[in-house]
């Protein structure tokens, strides 16, 4: 394919670009060089490692990476076109700041969070529908207003009053059991990415002294409960001597093994987190960073990231020290985490190794393969083929009804599925652990994929897909479902087979159909080969 072919598909005065985007589809040209502290800090371990690392991604591979990375969304084809071909120097930034204004960037983290935070309605959660309601609009509005993070976790500790009203009560109402004991490792495993049941015995009793006095109330309402500080729980009495009952001090122990006292009167919810949102805390800001970084780049500084313990050190330690430095210094802004990762060299290099070093993947040397997330991924399909869901609880207390319009990364509720998230891999929200979402690939997910009716309709229903295919050539076609899809331009290997099996199926089937493409099959058939490969499925 010549020069002048390509800017016909591309548009006017746009042929250098999408010239050398379809050359270079998925990485940039020459050797990738650090530019901040991050990648000063990751190329340096792996030089030690004698590492290299990968190349820089290519545009059409980076806008498509951080829309589904910051925003859970697929870009539009005029989105990726536009990034693609725009020849400012600082385009990345730029996007990456227009990523993070978005609706979609509340709207998929609050999805996230919902994950920890364990936003189910049915079995074995039992929050029920009133009260999942309100604890997601507490985590959108909180999002959405960008609370700092150290307000966001004393909030969900230090909370009291009604679970449909409070919703940030609930944190509390979502653990699995009111026993102190599992109270405290819901707060070790959400704030400090700890599992407290693996901790001795004493270590464990001592944390859970601070939710002992966690009370719980039904109210006249149905399903309705009150989470407060209730006094009458008798504390367990301080070491030191007390000259009268009623001034007997509460005793509890920190994780660092520091005790603490405090006088009857005070929560001891209170106590805990004024020790946890500290600055010199060891593990509450590093958890957040990790947690993010794993979110952004697939893996942990300690991975896994909410398995944090002594004989699971971090691989990058001056990283995570760096991190956890700028975000006390920006006031727990977590944007400005999701800022200095996304504009890294680290978080922009490509997925193809330059490496073949079994340390490679731990130590960042390039960005991971991973399948697309389940709400994701059929939110994707839905924008391409301009098609819908339907989604319910299996047990609705009372029903509940969700808009067809609602995207999947806007479902509050994990008790409201369907047979494709849970094919896919959505957790089931039980638990609260990173690992209970399932991304791996499995063979019932390329049989739906490759055959179910679900996704054939879809495509061949599609009246978009149809609409975006009147009038145009093949090749002209072939263009524009590459960018709809894959957000990048076809490469001249690419249009020659579109173009041949356009030609051939024309032959066999007669005749030019309404689309565009000699044949509408062949229309069909590059939509349907497209959404089912690997490029498609993964983020890379």
């Amino acid at each position: 394919m010549n020069k002048s072919s390509t800017e016909t598909l591309a548009g006017p005065g746009s042929g250098a670009a999408a010239s050398v985007q379809a050359q270079l589809p998925f990485e940039m040209p020459g050797r990738a060089i650090p530019t901040t502290a991050i990648d000063r800090l990751v190329f340096g371990k792996l030089s030690k490692l004698g590492i290299q690392p990968a190349n820089v991604c290519s545009d059409a591979v980076f806008v498509r990476r951080a829309f589904f990375d910051v925003i859970g969304t697929l870009p539009t084809a005029q989105e990726a076109r536009e990034f693609i071909l725009d020849r400012s120097p600082d385009k990345r930034k730029a996007l990456v700041e227009r990523l993070l204004a978005r609706d979609e960037f509340v709207d998929y983290w609050a999805m996230k969070w919902g994950d920890i935070l364990r936003l189910k309605a049915e079995f074995p959660i039992n929050l029920w529908p009133n009260a999942v309601q309100a604890y997601y609009r507490w985590i959108h509005t909180a999002l959405k207003q960008n609370l700092p993070y150290d307000k966001f976790a004393r909030e969900l500790l230090t909370a009291s009053g009604s679970n449909f009203r409070v919703g940030q009560v609930n944190f509390y109402r979502a653990a699995q059991s009111r026993d102190p004991q599992a109270l405290a490792q819901v707060a070790a495993l959400t704030f400090m990415g700890m599992r407290a049941e693996n901790w001795p015995k004493q270590r464990l009793e001592g944390m859970a002294a601070f939710f002992t006095q966690v009370g719980f109330k039904y109210t006249g309402e149905w399903k309705e409960e009150i989470v407060f500080f209730d006094t009458s729980k008798a504390p367990e009495p301080a070491t030191r001597p007390s000259t009268s009952p009623s001034d007997v001090a509460m005793a509890a122990t920190f994780p660092d093994g520091t005790a603490a006292v405090f006088p009857p009167g005070r929560d001891p919810r209170e106590v805990f987190a004024n020790w946890l949102i500290c600055p010199k805390n060891p593990w509450f800001t590093k958890n957040i960073v990790n947690r993010v970084w794993s979110w952004l780049l697939g893996r942990g500084i300690v991975h896994e990231p909410d398995d944090v313990r002594p004989d699971n050190p971090p691989v990058n330690p001056e990283l995570l020290t760096l991190l956890e430095r700028e975000l006390i210094n920006a006031k727990y802004d977590l944007k400005q985490i999701y800022r200095l990762i996304l504009n890294s060299t680290t978080y922009q290099l490509s997925s193809i190794p330059r490496s073949e070093h079994p340390d490679s993947e731990a130590n960042f040397a390039r960005y991971p393969i991973r399948r697309v997330d389940a709400e994701v991924l059929i939110d994707a399909l839905c924008q391409i083929t301009g098609t819908t869901e339907k989604y319910s609880s299996a047990v609705p207390e009372p029903f509940t009804f969700i808009p067809e319009e609602q995207r999947s990364i806007q479902l509050y509720d994990g008790s409201i599925t369907s047979s494709f998230l849970e094919m896919f891999g959505r957790p089931a929200r039980d638990t609260g652990l990173e690992g209970e979402r399932n991304n791996k690939p499995s063979a019932a997910q390329r049989l739906h994929m490759l055959n179910s009716s679900h996704i054939q309709k879809k495509i061949e229903q599609s009246q978009k897909l149809q609409k975006l295919a009147r009038g145009k050539s093949g090749l002209e076609l072939a263009n524009e479902l590459y960018l709809t899809i894959l957000s990048r331009f076809p490469t001249a290997a690419e249009l020659k087979t579109a173009g041949a099996y356009s030609q051939s199926n024309s032959q066999a089937g007669g005749g030019r159909g309404a689309n565009g493409f000699k044949g509408r099959e062949a229309f069909v058939d590059l939509t349907w080969a497209l959404v089912n490969s690997a490029e498609f499925l993964y983020r890379h």
